[in-house]
């Protein structure tokens, strides 16, 4: 059982019921998946550029990622319709639990001029995305095999109904949220 999971399952949800008195124990909020997306601008040159990002978000999440395609031509940024794009993986169960550990324990320490997540990055149904500019702040990324940086978007659904339910509940999984 991943670390975190155990954390939730033991202190979690007794602050949780204590701080919003749920009736019942399936009103409580927990982690439902993370979605993790890079997107490659220079696809459009070198085609082969989406298969690395999708490599390296392989070896981050530790589930094989997925290429995405555009959906549309786009003339302007010379993309065509089922043009390799960028990649994406969806984190749930035992897996999800052992990233956020990673992540807020990790990678975003690591982070340069990191002074904390935005509270505001909710989007009224309980779910946080945040974006990280360079992806090599993982452990798993070798910093010399590395030929070009890239960003990604990571979003933490949740069951949560509000914002503030899910805000309380990242701060319990140690989100570094800016005061």
């Amino acid at each position: 059982m991943p670390r975190l999971k155990k954390v939730f399952n033991d202190q979690i949800r007794a602050q949780m019921q204590e701080q919003f008195s749920y009736a019942n124990e399936m009103m409580m909020p927990r982690l439902d998946k993370i979605v993790i997306n890079m997107g490659v601008g220079e696809a459009v040159n070198d085609s082969k550029k989406p298969a690395t990002a999708a490599a390296d978000l392989s070896a981050i999440s530790g589930q094989k990622a997925q290429v995405t395609h555009a959906r549309n031509s786009i003339a302007g940024f010379k993309v065509r319709e089922g043009m390799p794009i960028g990649a994406k993986v969806t984190l749930r169960g035992d897996r999800m639990y052992e990233f956020v550990d990673r992540l807020v324990n990790i990678a975003l320490p690591r982070v340069r001029d990191f002074r904390g997540l935005n509270p505001k990055s909710f989007d009224g149904r309980g779910n946080f995305a945040m974006g990280i500019k360079e992806h090599i702040v993982f452990p798993e990324i070798e910093y010399d095999k590395v030929d070009q940086m890239w960003g990604m978007d990571i979003i933490v659904c949740t069951t949560a109904k509000t914002d503030d339910e899910a805000r309380a509940l990242l701060k319990a999984f140690n989100f570094p949220f800016r005061q």
